[in-house]
């Protein structure tokens, strides 16, 4: 069955191969049949003629021997009768007489009835029997006993059988001579099958092989929707002799034109690519999108020519913005019939113009120096394709359009209509992601409530100073401000009349300084100022002035009740009384926590003593943090981490603190001094051993957040001794979160890559801390493979009350999502926040109203929907 299959399929592999096939099986077939029909006819002839000439000669033999015997022949008589016929026919035949027991017993003695069927045949007297065996044809004759034979035998009796005469004819000669000429005449007529198999395909495969053929042939050639015109015409002109095939191929003729009119040919699509690889966004593409279009067009021109690109925004509900770009300075006529045109496509759509409705357009020309564009308005109105969608998309695009040549072609624009399709998403999406990254440059920067620099500008431009003083040989101050009483405020008059007594001291604040002077709000309440250029008694007058203009501040809440400020100010002067930033911050920190502890709205001027209990202060707690190193004294504490969604707890932040006197100090307390004193990785290294091995005691499988510095990472020895600590407590490495924290840079920042991705290789995952604090961030969200990122809580504790820093978190939530990175929002001190971060799509929370540090990992209940931070 295998055989025959692959003979069938061998054989249907072509047509003509088929036929051939065909032909010669059935020619074959016929022949073998007519040929085994002749021979069974002419075998049968033979067998007669033969048979007939055997009894004819037999039946001579047996009259020569009757004659004898009646002629009164003896035995030996008839014997020499036989022997004359066998030397006539030598080998041919054999005679032999087979006398009764009557005529002689002792002589010649009857056969055994079992041996000589035949001969008891003969003897029973029913007269001649003929047997024909494959070899040979045989006589039997009974000799019966008449009148004139009693003479001779008078012992038998009339009718009596006196012996059986036995003639056999050899017919092996005579068949072998038979099949011989058979076999001849067989050879002689074997090819003809063959030849009539060749003769009958050819004439086959002529009329019905040969247009098959054709049409394959003009198939194959078809590469484009010419040459689907071109099978068409050809089909027709041909001429097929038979009917089947003549409507075969006008069916076809049929399928050409239907595929010609629904298809878009090879050069349609390899038009539609090249223009599409055009559309490709890069981290160029963001800086500019009026100049990512304008490229956009000319890069397009190189496929096909456009003259315009045209967008439409919804800026506000009842506000848009048509941007148009030309490739080259129209003429006044043809920029105003393209507006018209514009116009009228958008009135066609009815999305805009309603009574009130403000429409902007503006127009941005990509190669200014390029000849004037002069096109007709037919030409116009022909050649623009648009689109527009019912609800605005991504960046705000409502519309877009292109006017080309090419747009008037019916097969080029529904080519274009494609590409349009796609250009209306990656336009909006330039445009939306310029918006995105300007604000998160800004919001980098800034803080969001006031507009001040923030936290890590200010610690940039206070570096910056220092090293400008130090080359200039000048003097500068640094102020350390704090609002008195403003959690009072907050707590009476709620977040937004707090926000509002924020917002009014920045100002009041940055009226009194200078042109040049650095005002950044440092956090919370407190606000920081760099005065370049100024000693110690500059630095004090501006310091006075800004607690007088704090004092007459007032603010007036919806009640009625007015706001009154104050402000305690600690001032420091470089070089006098430190010369590094951190000392210089420290020392005017130390002031200010000096002023409030003296009264509140007052200014500390610093004298000696304050200089040397600053540094006896800091020289302190250097010795107790070396202490603590020697003795190993670091103990974790644990910060729960839930789900916004289950609120059930999922993970631990790992939080530092030592153990000194039998008191707990806050890594808030020491931090900056470790890191002054460059212990800062022995602490991390000390720190995680304590938290593995209390995770081998508790059998804690949750996640780990452990914050590190940057500069842990780059110590050559770090990532061995994770590793190895890892394995030693046998510590499952993707459990492990190391929180990348901003509190120093990295100058070599493909150093920090590296040793990331190590770590990343090894199953450790990785998190940024304070997401959104500072501009590196983004830098290692976009460098390094992370994990999570834990938005700043500044922005989450004040989003409830100020629409900015809403914004700022669902746009750095919704940032993290598209690089498909897990958010945290920190500071969640109530239930409102923690379901407002859950609405944003936020994935986990931290804060103390989902736990408190604890030395412990938290085991309790999920947090309730119901609870509060009162209860």
């Amino acid at each position: 069955m295998h055989l025959l299959n692959q003979f069938i399929s061998f054989t249907s592999q072509t047509l003509r191969r088929f036929i051939f096939t065909a032909t010669l099986i059935v020619s074959v077939t016929t022949f073998l049949i007519v040929l085994t029909t002749l021979f069974w006819i002419f075998l049968m002839q033979s067998n007669e003629i033969s048979t007939r000439n055997s009894t004819e000669m037999a039946t001579q033999i047996l009259n020569s021997i009757t004659r004898a015997m009646e002629e009164g022949s003896n035995l030996q008589k008839m014997n020499e009768i036989v022997e004359s016929y066998r030397r006539l026919f030598p080998g041919r035949y054999s005679i032999s007489i087979r006398p009764s027991k009557t005529v002689t017993e002792s002589s010649y003695p009857l056969p055994e009835p079992d041996s000589e069927p035949s001969f008891l045949q003969g003897f029973s007297g029913n007269g001649a029997v003929h047997n024909r065996t494959i070899n040979s044809i045989q006589h039997f004759f009974p000799l019966k006993t008449e009148a004139k034979c009693i003479f001779c035998h008078p012992n038998a009796k009339l009718g009596e059988i006196l012996g059986v005469l036995s003639i056999t004819e050899d017919i092996r000669g005579s068949r072998n001579d038979f099949l011989r000429r058979f076999f001849y005449t067989f050879l002689f007529f074997a090819p003809i099958p063959f030849l009539m198999a060749y003769l009958v395909s050819r004439f086959v495969n002529l009329h019905l092989g040969d247009a098959v053929g054709i049409l394959d042939k003009k198939v194959r050639s078809i590469n484009s929707i010419a040459d689907l015109t071109k099978l068409e015409l050809d089909l027709e002109s041909e001429d097929i002799k038979f009917q089947e095939l003549r409507d075969i191929f006008a069916e076809i003729r049929k399928i050409a034109g239907k595929i010609k009119g629904v298809a878009v040919g090879k050069e349609m699509l390899e038009f539609e690519i090249r223009v599409l690889e055009r559309f490709i966004i890069t981290s160029d593409t963001i800086r500019d999108w009026k100049e990512r279009v304008g490229l956009l067009l000319n890069e397009i021109n190189s496929v096909m020519q456009a003259y315009t690109i045209f967008c439409v925004f919804q800026i506000e509900a009842d506000a848009y913005e048509i941007e148009v770009f030309w490739k080259r300075p129209p003429s006044d006529s043809t920029l105003k019939t393209m507006e018209y045109t514009i116009k009228e496509r958008i009135n066609e759509e009815k999305i805009l113009y309603s009574p009130g409705c403000e429409v902007k357009i503006s127009h941005s020309i990509v190669n200014p120096q390029e000849a004037m564009l002069e096109v007709q308005p037919a030409e116009i109105e022909l050649q623009t394709k648009s689109l527009f969608l019912n609800t605005p998309q991504i960046g705000g695009v409502v519309g877009i359009g292109v006017q080309s040549l090419s747009a008037a072609d019916p097969i080029r624009s529904l080519v274009i209509n494609s590409i349009l399709t796609t250009m209306i998403n990656v336009v909006g999406s330039i445009k939306a992601i310029y918006k995105y990254t300007k604000d998160l440059e800004y919001f980098a920067t800034r803080d969001p409530l006031t507009n001040l620099f923030n936290q890590r500008i200010f610690w940039d431009l206070l570096g910056y100073e220092v090293s400008r003083a130090e080359r200039h040989n000048y003097s500068f101050g640094v102020l350390m401000i704090d609002l008195d009483n403003f959690k009072h405020i907050n707590d009476m008059y709620g977040h937004f009349v707090g926000d509002k007594f924020l917002s009014k001291a920045a100002s009041v604040i940055h009226e009194c300084l200078r042109k040049g002077d650095i005002l950044a709000r440092y956090g919370g309440d407190e606000f920081s100022v760099v005065l370049t250029e100024a000693d110690q008694e500059q630095v004090y007058m501006v310091a006075d002035r800004i607690r007088e203009s704090l004092e007459e501040m007032c603010i007036t809440t919806v009640d009625g009740a007015k706001i009154r400020g104050s402000a305690s100010i600690g001032m420091a002067i470089f070089p006098s009384h430190a010369q590094t930033p951190k000392d210089l911050f420290l020392f005017a920190d130390n002031m200010m926590y000096l002023a409030k502890s003296r009264g509140r709205n007052c200014i500390i001027i610093p004298t000696e003593n304050d200089v040397l209990n600053v540094f006896e202060k800091s020289s302190e707690m250097s010795r107790i943090l070396l202490k603590v190193l020697e003795e190993k004294r670091v103990i974790p504490y644990f910060q729960p981490i839930v789900g916004t969604g289950n609120r059930e707890v999922a993970c631990h932040e790992v939080l530092c603190r030592i153990e000194f006197d039998n008191k707990i100090i806050s890594a808030s307390e020491f931090i900056e001094i470790a890191e002054k004193l460059a212990i800062i990785t022995k602490l991390d290294s000390i720190l995680m051993e304590k938290v593995f091995q209390k995770v081998q005691e508790t059998g804690y499988d949750g996640y780990l957040f452990i914050n590190l510095s940057p500069k842990s990472l780059i110590v050559k020895e770090f990532v061995p001794m994770v590793i190895r600590l890892a394995r030693t407590y046998n510590i499952r490495h993707e459990s492990v979160v190391f929180e990348i924290t901003e509190r120093e840079t990295v100058k070599n920042m493909t150093l920090l890559e590296s040793f990331v991705i190590v770590l990343r290789d090894e199953g450790f995952k990785f998190a940024i801390d304070d997401f959104g604090s500072g501009f590196s961030s983004f830098q290692y969200i976009r460098r390094l493979p992370i994990d999570f990122v834990k938005i700043e809580g500044m922005f989450v504790r004040n989003m409830l009350s100020d629409p900015k820093d809403l914004s700022f978190v669902k746009t750095l939530s919704m940032l993290a999502k598209e690089f498909g990175i897990l958010t945290i929002a920190e500071y969640i001190e109530s239930e409102e926040l923690l379901q407002a971060v859950h609405s944003l799509g936020i994935d986990y929370a931290q804060g103390y109203h989902t736990g408190i540090p604890a030395p412990d990992f938290t085991k309790g209940p999920k947090i309730e929907a119901s609870l509060r931070p009162d209860s």
